[in-house]
């Protein structure tokens, strides 16, 4: 039996991915942003980001289709990201989705962005020993998922109580007078700062704190500290130190992600670690993360970057899980969902 073939579709945020995979071959990996026009506010603004998606599905498809060299009659079905993300911008994607199955005739299956970001891993490294834990680190995402079965078994042990990490990067990146998105630029100063310059709070890491929230993160205080300690300096007529700025509260993210996401898998009793999400690409979180997993005994997995943000084939990769595993297709009246929970991997 050939493995099946499936066109994924993802809008969830600020990126129109359309994705095509055959098993675990990616066949197309076609990726339009609109970052571009959000960086003047500082932010995925809603709107904008809806709006984009419905003028770039269209060239996006063709693109992928051309790439891939196949004819919508061969494909298996259709997968799209039915949530959790931006409502407008997840509507735009399942109708586009719906639209494209009923027109070839193709099954349908709305699928949970978080669990794709997870089970893309094994389109790199293979099958994804289980029981494994996830950190899903991105400008939308802070969680720590426990994975017991890719489709069925995916447990939210712990998630961010404010700010996702990467939204807090944008947010420092603004206080510095930095480019938006944050991420890149912040990790780029950082190289030439000292991350022991400035002793930025690490959230959710007292002793209190940890009696509730062990596995929680934290950034909107951190955040807080990195704009009274820029506001003071500047009211005090000192140059800000950005690299310096940078490197420190860089250094708070990944040591609170890295310390927590090891603990996890200590207690939980599990062996590997996947890194997912957009900000699985600073420097500064890989290199703390491989050096702390080592030192547990612990494999760490990460995609390669450019399968780390939000694409089409993680979307396709986990419609072929599904069709593999018989699941069924979604209702033609399928919606999209923002607060769609990870254990709802197939909607």
């Amino acid at each position: 039996m050939s493995e099946p073939l499936v066109l994924g579709i993802e809008s969830s945020c600020d990126e129109t991915g359309v994705g095509i995979v055959r098993g675990q071959e990616i066949l197309a990996n076609e990726v339009a942003s609109s970052v571009d026009q959000h960086a003047r506010f500082g932010g995925v603004v809603p709107e904008i980001a809806s709006r984009a998606h419905l003028e770039a599905i269209g060239p996006t498809l063709e693109r992928a289709l051309a790439t891939a060299g196949i004819d919508p009659s061969e494909l298996d079905g259709v997968a799209v990201t039915s949530g959790p993300g931006l409502m407008g911008a997840l509507a735009v994607g399942v109708a586009a989705a719906k639209a494209l199955a009923y027109a070839w005739n193709k099954p349908l299956y709305g699928v949970n962005h978080l669990a794709a970001h997870v089970l893309v891993d094994e389109l790199d490294h293979g099958p994804l020993p289980l029981p494994a834990l996830a950190l899903l680190v991105s400008g939308g995402h802070t969680q720590l998922l426990k994975v017991e079965d890719l489709l069925t078994g995916i447990t939210e042990i712990g998630t961010t109580i404010d700010d996702a990490a990467g939204e807090a990067y944008d947010k420092v990146a603004r206080v510095l007078g930095l480019a938006y998105p944050g991420g890149p630029v912040i990790d780029k100063a950082a190289q030439q700062g000292d991350p022991r310059a400035i002793a930025f709070p690490r959230g959710l890491t007292a002793r209190h704190d940890l009696a509730k929230h062990r596995f929680d993160f934290s950034f909107s205080g951190l955040k807080t500290a990195v704009t009274r300690w820029v506001e003071l300096a500047e009211r005090d007529g000192r140059e800000v130190p950005v690299n310096d700025v940078s490197a420190s509260f860089q250094e708070a993210v990944a040591d609170v992600l890295s310390a927590k996401a090891v603990d996890a898998c200590r207690f939980h009793e599990v062996d590997t670690l996947v890194l997912g999400g957009g900000v699985a690409a600073n420097s500064r979180l890989r290199g703390l993360l491989e050096e702390r997993c080592g030192d547990a005994g612990i494999t760490l997995r990460r995609p390669r970057p450019g399968l780390c943000t939000d694409n089409g084939v993680m979307i396709a990769a986990l419609g072929v899980e599904v069709i593999r595993h018989g699941g069924r297709p979604s209702p033609a009246d399928l919606g999209a969902d923002a607060g769609l929970p990870v254990s709802r991997v197939l909607v």
